[in-house]
């Protein structure tokens, strides 16, 4: 690092990658810091450095004084061992000594004293939940919720129907499982330990399993317009039993929830669902199987006037960021479950389902929330005025859509129908109505104005092209002359 990095650096101030500290003296002290930066993902403790950002420097001595404390505290006070990377940067005011903690391997690590400590901002904090606990254990693959067991359970509670019908399916007259009792049967498929089921065992094949983990159940709501807080809705539905039964019930609301088209069929043809029902069955399955079973709540299903949300308990687990998924990257929260849900559920497994997803219906938006510890998947609705065959395009009707959505065209929506010229990228429209944060861009501008049917993609059939642009329609031309007409 360059005298002109660092100082380029520590000018940005401190956060939970940076940390600055005038000096170091006590290595249980400089051990939690250690720590903190291994179960966090790394970072880079400055010494020699002030609070405020400015050097303080630290002569040759003292350099070697702190490099003999790291190193004792790097492989005696931290539980395991980390091994930190240390650089000594000259300065005017004297040597920094720059240490990278690289993100551990081996989570969770432990201070001297047993502790755990984690980032929090540009500070540490002490991990007491048992829930955070568990998380740690299983990002470290020491221990999977999936095969936590579950006390109170029996053989008396798996649902022998749904086993046997599993098991010869898959297994059929196997020699590896002729004559093994039901007992040693779930135990060898490492669905219990001979005498309780674990949570694998219970949500795949467990009569009512929500007699012991109540909070694992769908919870669907679908509202009339497009808000959470609206008090009123059009249906609602707990959807409990076990992951096949959740998954069904849970399709089955969507489906009665949403349009059908008929997309030139017969008008005595259910039609097809407005949205793909290959991307709703990836989704949903997906938040079935990987959600976080160590976090005690329900997945929610949501169906508004716009869009279809399905809420996820817990974030996405490790270094994964929703663009790696939508790449296919996967990291198996709960290998055991997944193993066998993929030949009970429509699961192909292999991280194929958030990109098959993508594919059947680009206008998903993915949500990774780490501080709410839940993962969202927005699956955005077409507009049900433009779901059947369009009528034709004449004055008397133009005027009449326009005056329909006239009443529905936000102030965001509005600034962005009137910015509109020709035809236009979104790089483009974002510098003109000088805004920086693409989410919000997308949420409040762009895909309202899209789902009214107020603006339209220049390329339709490649949603994700480079080449993207945006132009009015018939109906966003009318709204904008109205609009000048009125002034």
């Amino acid at each position: 690092m360059t005298v002109t990095e660092l100082l380029e650096t520590v000018a940005r101030g401190e956060d939970s990658r940076h940390q600055f500290k005038r000096d170091a003296t006590n290595a249980d002290g400089l051990a939690a810091e250690l720590a903190a930066f291994a179960n966090s993902g790394g970072g880079w403790l400055f010494l020699g450095v002030n609070d405020d950002s400015s050097i303080a420097g630290l002569d040759g001595a003292a350099v070697q004084r702190l490099n003999q404390l790291l190193g004792n505290a790097a492989s005696q006070h931290v539980r395991p061992p980390v091994h930190p990377l240390t650089e000594n940067v000259p300065t005017d005011q004297g040597i920094v000594v720059v240490i990278e903690v690289p993100d551990g391997l081996a989570k969770p690590y432990l201070d001297n004293q047993g502790r755990i400590w984690v980032k929090q901002g540009s500070d540490k904090r002490h991990v007491t939940s048992r829930e955070e606990l568990q998380r740690m254990f299983q990002r470290s693959g020491l221990v999977y919720a999936d095969v936590v067991p579950v006390a109170g359970t029996s053989l008396e509670n798996v649902d022998d129907k749904a086993f046997t019908t599993y098991f010869n399916r898959r297994y059929g007259e196997s020699s590896e499982f002729s004559g093994l009792t039901r007992e040693q049967l779930l135990q060898n498929l490492g669905l219990g330990d001979g005498q309780e089921l674990n949570l694998a065992g219970l949500v795949l094949f467990g009569r009512n399993p929500q007699r012991w983990r109540p909070a694992f159940e769908v919870k669907a709501v679908a509202f009339p317009g497009t808000v959470l807080h609206d008090t009123r809705y059009l249906d609602s539905e707990d959807i409990k039993g076990s992951l096949l039964e959740q998954f069904r019930g849970a399709f089955a609301f969507i489906k009665r929830n949403l349009h059908h088209v008929q997309h030139g069929r017969s008008f005595n043809t259910l039609g097809e669902l407005e949205i793909p029902e290959t991307a709703l069955e990836e989704l949903l399955v997906s938040a079935l199987i990987h959600r976080d079973y160590f976090t005690s709540a329900s997945v929610r299903l949501m169906v508004f006037a716009d869009r279809v949300e399905i809420v996820s308990p817990g974030h996405l687990p490790d270094s994964l960021s929703p663009e790696d998924i939508s790449r296919g990257k996967t990291i198996r929260r709960n290998p055991t479950l997944t193993e066998h849900a993929s030949h009970i559920l429509p699961y192909r497994g292999m991280g194929s389902g958030i990109p098959r997803a993508l594919e059947a219906w680009p206008r998903i938006d993915l949500v990774d929330d780490p501080s709410g510890n839940q993962f969202s998947v927005i699956v955005w609705r077409p507009e049900a005025e433009w779901l059947g065959a369009a009528p034709p395009v004449t004055d008397q009707v133009t005027d009449q859509v326009t005056d329909q959505v006239t009443d529905q065209v936000s102030p965001e929506v509005a600034r962005l129908l009137e910015s509109l010229e020709g035809e236009m990228t979104r790089a483009e429209l974002q510098d003109i109505l000088g805004l920086k944060h693409l989410p919000h861009f997308r949420n409040a501008y762009l895909r309202p104005a899209l789902n009214a049917g107020l603006i339209e993609q220049t390329i339709p059939d490649k949603p994700n092209s480079r080449l993207q642009k945006y132009r009015l329609t018939v109906v966003g031309k009318q709204w904008v002359e109205n609009q000048g007409k009125q002034t």
